[in-house]
């Protein structure tokens, strides 16, 4: 179970928010939480041709602390040569894994011959893993990508990845002009899995899309034989979602007004063995945290990326839209500080 690349969403700041609230013991002793994290994708060729000054604000990509791992850097890049060099740093700077963003849709990335675009050309995708593998030494490399480009293409693609024996592939399922529009295709990752198999391939295959829960991740790995579950925007102003007993109150204003016993679905939420709902006080408090943190590492960039999360961090209880609208008009910490300070003050 683990969290997705997310460009300008899974930065630094967030990633340490999920370490410190999805953190919970294990029976054993350990410290659970994500299985597994990955970084935001970071361009390996901006990392080699950057100015020193460009470099240092790559470079804020891949910081990270030890309660985030196992973490992996996701890089991309058209270019062997830079891949090389920029798994060769991802093992310098300690990772646990190099992945090989091989799906995104972005034009800008797109043109760049890097994403996506990867997937119309599978001989050059090898070598570019071929390069990454030589610059990662021990360290695993995977690969996250798509169904196909304009149609699905799994009977071709999939195979000349899993040729070059990459240590996982994430297989985003859906094609790259479907984007996120059309429900995951999960059926399609059962495919993989089995083509996988036929094809006596040791790659752990990872499912993406859709999964909104742990349970829901758990359900979907067991119906398709994934080995894990990837997930994206159920993260979103979520920090607890890996803790096993901690939940986001059920999200009641989103019902529809008939057909549903409130009173019902609230008293089964209560009686939930063992589940701790988080309080809106605490949710609001985080939020704060997330916003300060996110200026304490990344001030160089636009804040407008953190407003990205009030709106996970902000649903589900009267005067949501009001508060969210408020905090969007704001422009530091300081502020988002008061103005939260000030509502939950009202509240008492």
């Amino acid at each position: 179970m683990v969290v997705a690349p997310m460009a300008d969403v899974t930065d630094a700041p967030f990633r340490r928010m999920i370490a410190k609230y999805s953190a919970h013991t294990r029976a054993d002793g350990t410290v659970g939480g994500p299985d597994v994290m990955w970084t935001e994708f970071v361009a390996a060729d901006g990392l080699m041709r950057a100015t020193p000054e460009g470099k240092v604000k790559l470079m804020a990509d891949l910081i990270y602390v030890e309660e985030e791992r196992p973490i992996v850097a996701q890089l991309f890049s058209s270019n062997p040569e830079y891949m090389e060099a920029g798994a060769r740093l991802a093992a310098e700077l300690g990772f646990d894994g190099v992945d090989l963003n091989m799906g995104c849709p972005s034009a800008t990335i797109e043109k760049q011959g890097c994403g996506a675009a990867m997937i119309k050309n599978p001989d050059h995708a090898r070598a570019v893993i071929r390069a990454a593998k030589r610059g990662a030494g021990d360290l695993p490399v995977s690969v996250k990508t798509r169904l196909g480009y304009h149609r699905d293409e799994v009977d071709t693609w999939v195979p000349a990845i899993l040729a070059e024996q990459p240590a996982v592939l994430t297989i985003h399922a859906r094609t790259r002009k479907e984007m996120s529009k059309v429900p995951a295709k999960w059926d399609r990752v059962a495919w993989v899995v089995e083509l996988r198999d036929q094809l006596g391939s040791d790659t752990l295959i990872i499912g993406n899309g859709d999964a909104t829960s742990l349970a829901d991740g758990h359900a979907k790995a067991a119906a398709s034989g994934a080995d894990g579950v990837m997930f994206g925007r159920a993260l979103f102003g979520n920090p607890w979602f890996f803790h096993p007993t901690k939940r986001l109150p059920y999200n009641l204003t989103a019902l529809p007004t008939s057909g549903v016993d409130r009173g019902e679905l609230i008293e089964a939420a209560a009686a939930e063995e063992g589940i701790e709902f988080v309080t809106l006080e605490e949710r609001l408090l985080v939020l704060v945290e997330h916003t300060k943190l996110f200026a304490e590492l990344l001030h160089f960039k636009n804040f407008a990326i953190m407003k990205k999360h009030y709106k996970g961090y902000i649903n589900g209880f009267p005067g949501a839209a009001a508060l969210r609208s408020e905090l969007m008009a704001q422009n530091t910490p300081e502020e988002i500080e008061q103005v939260v300070h000030r509502y939950l003050a009202q509240l008492l």
